[in-house]
């Protein structure tokens, strides 16, 4: 089985290697913003907008749960790639058990901590005496989804490096499926009736359906992964360290998100004319439409990693630079049509998400939706080096491409623009950050094109006795 996945991963045509990796993860990435696409829709019919404010409210939670499963799941895959191309059994070994060791300890200490504390956590994040009360019972089975949400990422990541994406496509689509099937029955008063709580708790059974998938299938003699329960109790810091340092790029990129969305309800709470809980419910339909829009195409450079990671550890760099150069082409294409369909049908988005048309709701939803496409023509090179540093090891260049956007550049724009344009200002930073990031971004693709030739070109000037 190992011998076989390394063919598929090292000699498949890279075109049909792409394709065969990306498209089950970005289905998965797909279906997995879709239930949180309908998760919010229900939600709004069912609760009315304000509810959706809640899921604002706790969004930067959910986020930091995303973070701690990619940083854990990524950094473990790029070291598991690498191995695998070496053929070392060993690291692979280890990056698996380590992974799932320290996200197990670290994942329930935060939920204890969050259980304790959950009201000063969302008055932190932004509530308001109007929607904390939704917040603090979507929040409670958002915590406890923690554990089992943060394993399942991590053992798809691995999925998708030893070359089982279908695995991993499996896992998501049964966790989104299964949301979107128990959303109904838990929310509207023909079923369970329960609002808010209901929302939370059909996403917290999804998670744990989710994981019981990946893990059976991780454990099975098809896998390659060997996770072993028994070296959970050998702690092993170095690899903790080493997969820690290559995956926080990610946790630091989706941590600020964490941190940007609690800045951006404060600045709401500050500059919206009236009605703040309507222009927080507004961002946070923002949000969802954007991950909707946007998770595919990172589903498709999840596609590109493995390849990228296995090639790089193989020494076979006109792979890794063919996989590199097609998966950029067709997510600049992908993003230039989703910027076209946000622009002109802005406002039919926005009425999925009312009960009641509400004028102030759509109005000012299709304001942002005006602003917003113009960065999305140039974010999918950010993407594709941020991912393409992770996958060949370089955690530092992969931390300076993730902070590009919302370090240096989204959080000074964010506090100039929206004390001088108002709400409006948070819509352009969007823009800004977006397009300034993925110009920077794009110096530094064509930068590595060329670093990659030139290992090309190297390895037609050695000799055979070289080469082997």
């Amino acid at each position: 089985m190992q011998h076989e996945q390394s063919m598929i991963l090292g000699e498949m045509e890279i075109k049909k290697l792409l394709f065969k990796l990306a498209i089950p993860a970005t289905i998965a990435m797909f279906a997995n913003a879709l239930y949180n696409l309908v998760d919010t829709i229900f939600l709004a019919w069912g609760s009315g907008e304000i509810a959706i404010g809640a899921l604002t409210i706790v969004l930067p939670f959910q986020t930091l749960i995303f973070a701690i499963g990619l940083m854990f799941g990524i950094g473990a895959s790029s070291i598991f790639s690498r191995a695998f191309g070496r053929g070392d059994k060993e690291v692979m070994r280890r990056s698996v058990n380590s992974a799932l060791f320290f996200n197990g300890v670290i994942a329930t200490m935060l939920t204890i901590i969050s259980l304790i504390f959950m009201d000063e956590i969302l008055l932190i994040f932004g509530a308001t005496p109007i929607n904390i009360g939704f917040a603090k019972d979507y929040m409670f089975w958002i915590v406890l989804s923690l554990l089992p949400f943060t394993t399942s990422l991590i053992l798809n990541n691995l999925a998708r490096a030893e070359g089982r994406a279908s695995i991993a496509m499996i896992s998501l689509l049964i966790g989104a499926l299964s949301n979107v099937i128990l959303d109904p029955i838990f929310i509207f008063d023909w079923g369970l009736g329960l609002g808010v709580s209901g929302a939370a708790m059909a996403t917290f059974i999804a998670k744990m359906l989710m994981l019981t998938f990946i893990l059976v299938a991780s454990l099975s003699k098809k896998s390659v992964l060997h996770i072993d329960s028994s070296a959970f109790y050998s702690v092993d810091f170095s690899m903790f360290k080493e997969t820690v340092i290559i995956g926080v790029p990610t946790f630091i990129r989706n941590g600020l998100v964490s941190f940007l969305v609690i800045a951006v309800n404060h600045l709401i709470n500050q500059y919206a004319p009236t009605q703040p809980e309507i222009y927080i419910s507004v961002y946070g339909v923002i949000n969802r439409l954007v991950a909707f829009l946007l998770l595919p195409g990172f589903g498709l450079v999840q596609g590109m990693i493995p390849i990228a990671g296995f090639n790089y550890g193989a020494k076979k760099y006109q792979r890794l630079k063919d996989s590199v150069a097609l998966s950029t082409k067709y997510l600049v294409i992908y993003f230039v049509i989703v910027s076209v369909i946000v622009f002109f049908f802005s406002r039919y988005l926005m009425l999925l998400f009312t009960r009641e048309a509400n004028p102030l709701f759509i109005s000012i939803g299709v304001q942002a939706f005006k602003v917003l496409p113009i960065g999305f023509l140039f974010v999918g090179y950010q993407f594709i080096m941020s991912s393409v540093y992770q996958a060949l090891g370089y955690p530092v260049r992969a931390f300076l491409i993730a902070l590009s956007r919302q370090l240096f550049i989204y959080i000074p724009a964010l506090y100039i623009l929206t004390p001088i344009f108002g709400i409006t200002g948070i819509w352009l930073t969007y823009a800004v950050s977006d397009g300034l990031s993925g110009i920077l971004s794009w110096f530094v693709y064509r930068y590595e094109l060329k670093i990659f030739q030139q290992k090309i070109d190297d390895a037609f000037t050695l000799s055979p006795s070289e080469i082997i």
